[in-house]
């Protein structure tokens, strides 16, 4: 009987571990967060409608409080715009990559079609694409955030849907925008090394492949895609007439602060000096927890010039004929 007891309460014992674990488990801390984020969101929604049941106007989100993060993968966009993100009155939209599902198709699959009266996104039928284009920005939005239908910025992070920057600006020309570069070589290094970083996903195991034995293959494509999105970024921010900024990573990471302040004043919005200054030692790699960051994460080195350390000289032979453009316009000084 004692053995059986025994056994009973261990048994006990490993349900009540696992109960605990489970209840403090990270899996349901973050289910419980977006939980929370989901309920703010119906409130939100509620309040919009009995506002508009009530005979009130509902605006939506102003395209004017609507900013891009635009340029390529790998840049620091996901920390530019988390520091963004954690402002008073701002949300921050991750990649809803409408930038790309209109940009691969207009500059990549029927480049030749543009002129063709039956192609959907005809050149002479831009007008009436492009207000859709806007309308989905907006109405995207307003849907996730309707918070922001009150005010405040809806911070738009969409490096990979950066080929499509251009149509974005023209569909949107009161938004205002933020063109993120970063040394062409350092992306390349970095995407390679993620790309190896456990996390699954799909294609990963051919991704994988290709880097580990199509290496140079695999750095040529990257760089050829780096130089596209940064060239259709930069003709977007040539042409763009409102509020606009371009930002060097390195320059973010030397003096975070700084550039941060820089790039509100070019953007013309007001910012407590207080709090840019809280997410700025908020978000900072150097408070990153340990495990959280380096070798085998997708935070790696944050280190201006680590290609040094991480390609071979042909990679790097590569990436520079490739973006030699991009390396005189931004880095001629080294």
């Amino acid at each position: 009987m004692s053995t059986f007891k025994n056994r009973a309460g261990l048994g006990l014992a490993r349900v009540k571990k696992a109960l605990v674990y489970r209840l403090s488990s990270p899996e349901l801390k973050r289910a419980n967060r977006k939980l929370a984020r989901r309920e703010q969101e119906l409130a939100a929604l509620r309040a919009m409608l009995d506002k508009r049941d009530a005979g009130g106007q509902v605006e939506g989100i102003r395209p004017e409080n609507v900013v891009w993060v635009l340029g390529s993968g790998r840049t620091g966009s996901s920390w530019l715009t988390f520091m963004m993100g954690d402002l008073p009155d701002h949300t921050r939209w991750n990649e809803p990559r409408i930038g790309s599902m209109f940009g691969y198709l207009y500059y990549e699959v029927a480049w030749t079609r543009q002129a063709t009266k039956h192609f959907i996104l005809a050149n002479d039928y831009e007008e009436t694409w492009l207000s859709s284009l806007r309308s989905l920005v907006l109405s995207g939005a307003l849907t996730r955030f309707p918070e922001r239908a009150e005010g405040g910025y809806v911070v738009i992070k969409e490096p990979h849907g950066s080929i499509g920057a251009p149509l974005l600006m023209k569909a949107l020309p009161e938004s205002r925008m933020i063109f993120l570069v970063r040394d062409p070589r350092d992306v390349v290094a970095s995407a390679m090394a993620v790309t190896l970083v456990p996390k699954g996903g799909r294609n990963r195991a051919s991704r994988v492949k290709k880097v580990e034995t199509q290496a140079e293959k695999f750095v040529r494509q990257r760089a050829k895609n780096y130089l596209r999105d940064i060239n259709n970024t930069e003709q977007a921010y040539e042409a763009h007439e409102g509020r606009k900024v371009l930002v060097r990573y390195e320059d973010l990471r030397a003096d975070t602060l700084g550039t941060m302040k820089r790039i509100y004043s070019a953007l013309e919005i007001p910012v407590d000096e207080g709090y840019l200054a809280e997410v700025v030692e908020k978000r900072s790699f150097e408070n990153i927890p340990e495990e959280k960051k380096g070798l085998g994460t997708i935070r790696r080195k944050a280190t201006p010039g680590g290609w040094r350390e991480d390609l071979t000289p042909e990679q790097v032979e590569i990436i520079e004929r490739e973006n030699a453009k991009i390396l005189n316009r931004f880095y001629a000084k080294g």
